[in-house]
């Protein structure tokens, strides 16, 4: 493999956390956010962020991690498969 195939590329705009990890884009590991959110969870949670802070993207990772059939080793390597 190449320098510049190895090179990981900017998400600029994307908020699709399997596309994100499929597609060797940089990613800064919130995944330990999931296990705070099944260890202390409640009826109803409310993710408050300003505008471009991940609300959409960390939906996204979460929606990757509970689905039935979604990809487990997209979690290979981060916090939460530890």
């Amino acid at each position: 493999m190449s320098e510049i195939e190895r090179k990981k590329k900017l998400p600029v705009g994307i908020d699709n956390f399997s596309k994100l990890r499929s597609e060797n884009f940089y990613y800064v590991d919130k995944t330990a956010m999931i296990r705070d959110l099944l260890n202390h969870w409640g009826e109803v949670n409310l993710f408050t962020r300003p505008r471009r802070f991940g609300k959409t993207l960390n939906m996204s990772m979460l929606k990757s991690f509970l689905e039935i059939g979604a990809d487990p080793s997209l979690f290979e390597g981060l916090e939460i498969f530890r």
